[in-house]
């Protein structure tokens, strides 16, 4: 991950085919809270989504029907 300063001239290099994804936009007016693999703008959301993660409350990952990550502890 890079972050690009705007004004600033960026090169980035792949050693392997890849795909890329620029996301751009102005920041967020609230703060964001990061446990994991789970983002939200409310401390009570990451807990409901610990909950819903723990319980199966997600989806599968297409093509990859067998495999759970378990939450770490």
């Amino acid at each position: 991950m890079t972050v690009l300063v705007q004004g600033e001239t960026s090169i980035l290099e792949a050693e392997m085919p890849s795909i890329l994804v620029l996301l751009g936009g102005e920041p967020l007016a609230e703060p964001r809270f990061i446990e994991w693999k789970l983002v939200s703008g409310s401390v009570d959301r990451i807990e409901q989504a610990k909950k819903d993660w723990k319980e199966g409350g997600f989806g599968k990952v297409p093509g990859d029907k067998n495999e759970f990550i378990p939450l770490p502890e």
